[in-house]
């Protein structure tokens, strides 16, 4: 039998899974992601426990299922986006790496932003400069870690640097860098002036040469058979930015569909043959399809927000198998006629504030845990529903059909209620990992055994029927999505006050 390996390290989880070439899962595995939080604002990994994890959750795919490595075909890779993962001259990272839920140079946009440094950038990345992105933090290095700087040889996005755990070979794939500020667009190459802009026209020799999802990135070397299981000279192609390999995965692909993940962050997504232009959207990206290119409103503010919940306020179902279904039976035991808090999703960072943080507004004696999951579950979709609002702006037009993914699928209730906030029926795909099979594709695309993208996407996934919205919920959802948007409004003014009682430097 021919399988494809997946590969996926998000934000919270790492997952490798093994899938046919009809799109059949054939195994999954993962772990738990380690976040290390030193300070406020930092959200850190250790990249030698990375690379460990990685090599563990692929030898147990392999071991559990009792799929031998030399029936795997090709293997991909997809990670989170922005962040940093910095490689020394000395063979051993340079430091933990940065997941892109760190906030610690949100400093830096805001002074290219006053100092007439972003409209240039704009001008060749079509993008808007956030604080996770490579550039803003090695602004930070330069100012925060200096006698690092040296020591660097190669400055990766998070699933390059695991191919290059795998294969020994340093390659940036360009749909993760084309979104790091680094690439011109126009061009899809690095671009000295972009450095010069930012100030790091010294670190033009450390960015990995640049390569497609499709091409071959190398083999995997005899140490990393060893250790997960894997025929030795295995195939490892480029691979993508995980929302890339998510929209792959579901099929959206196209101009229409408006594609939304609820992970860690909310992305809200579609595909299109020209950058938007006229800054009205957060940011544009190469597509892992030639020619086109990736329209992105997003934030760190969804789903992680109920993994805080249930660890932070309620550790005993975060310790169960089914905290999802825990959460989900509170949201639906409150009655509809219950008034509950507002919940702003913001642990990690703010919309439209960078500084914004997350809070309970409106909460009473009377509230449980039941009235407070739910606005959990409100905020996060109110969190996606303001993205989506500014991509419809961008279009000028309402999107065909919605495709869903990420954590929130796995709660029935929950996509109701993205039905209902959104007004709109809501798609989603019968597969449990999203990132995993879009990187299964990538692998048969890259084979040869799919034409492209859209091919493996008739062969291989199957869309569940939507989810209609109920029009009387939506109606109390605007009401409750209106006073959301006042108080973003109200607090606007609140918020740098707020962080300058957090100390950024540990």
């Amino acid at each position: 039998m021919r399988y494809y390996l997946g590969i996926d390290n998000g934000g919270t989880v790492t997952k490798a899974a093994l899938y046919t070439k009809d799109g059949r899962e054939a195994a999954v595995e993962s772990r738990r992601t380690e976040v290390l939080s030193r300070a406020p604002g930092f959200a850190e990994r250790d990249m030698d426990d990375m690379r460990e994890t990685n090599f563990e959750v692929i030898r147990c795919l392999l071991e559990r299922s009792g799929i031998p490595g030399r029936d795997v075909a090709g293997i991909a890779c997809c990670g989170h986006g922005k962040g940093l993962y910095l490689w020394g001259r000395d063979g051993r990272p340079v430091r933990p790496g940065i997941l892109s839920s760190d906030n610690r140079a949100w400093e830096y946009p805001e002074r290219w932003n006053r100092d007439g440094t972003a409209p240039k950038v704009f001008g060749k990345t079509f993008q808007r400069i956030l604080a996770c992105q490579p550039v803003s933090l090695l602004a930070w290095m330069r100012d925060h870690e200096p006698e690092k700087l040296p020591e660097i040889r190669w400055i990766f996005e998070c699933k390059d640097y695991v191919r290059f755990c795998l294969t020994g070979e340093a390659f940036g794939e360009l749909t993760d860098y084309s979104g790091a500020n680094l690439v011109n667009l126009e061009t899809r190459d690095y671009d000295p002036e972009l450095l010069e802009l930012f100030g790091l026209s010294g670190f033009r020799d450390r960015l990995p040469p640049l390569r497609s999802s499709t091409d071959l990135c190398g083999r995997i070397t005899p140490d990393a058979a060893r250790r997960t299981g894997l025929a030795e000279g295995t195939p490892v192609f480029g691979g993508m930015f995980d929302i890339d390999a998510c929209a792959v995965a579901v099929d959206a692909a196209d101009d229409d569909t408006l594609c939304m993940i609820a992970g860690t962050w909310s992305i809200n997504e579609y595909v299109r043959s020209e950058p938007v232009r006229d800054g009205s959207v957060m940011m544009n990206s190469v597509f892992c399809v030639p020619d086109r290119y990736l329209i992105e409103e997003s934030s760190p503010t969804s789903a992680v927000n109920l993994e805080w919940f249930l660890s932070t306020l309620t550790p005993g179902a975060a310790a169960s198998k089914d905290a999802y279904a825990a959460a989900e039976s509170w949201v639906e035991s409150v009655p509809r006629s219950d008034a509950y808090p507002l919940f702003l999703p913001f642990l990690m960072a703010g919309v439209p504030h960078p500084n914004a943080k997350a809070c309970f507004l409106g909460m009473t004696y009377y509230h449980t845990r039941a009235h407070l999951a739910k606005a959990v579950y409100e905020g996060i979709a109110f969190s996606h529903r303001y993205h989506v609002d500014r991509l419809l702006a961008s279009r000028g037009r309402p999107f065909d059909r919605i495709r869903l993914a990420g954590g929130v699928t796995k709660s029935a209730g929950w996509v109701r209620m993205f039905a209902d906030v959104l007004g709109s029926p809501i798609e989603t795909v019968d597969i449990r990992e999203t990132g995993t099979l879009g990187c299964a594709m990538n692998a048969a695309v890259s084979l040869g055994d799919y034409a492209d993208f859209g091919a493996a996407a008739r062969g291989m996934i199957q869309v569940r029927p939507a989810v209609e919205p109920d029009p009387s919920k939506t109606l109390e959802y605007d009401r409750r999505y209106r006073l959301y948007r006042a108080a973003l409004d109200a607090l606007d003014p609140v918020w740098d006050g707020i962080q300058g009682l957090y100390d950024p430097t540990p």
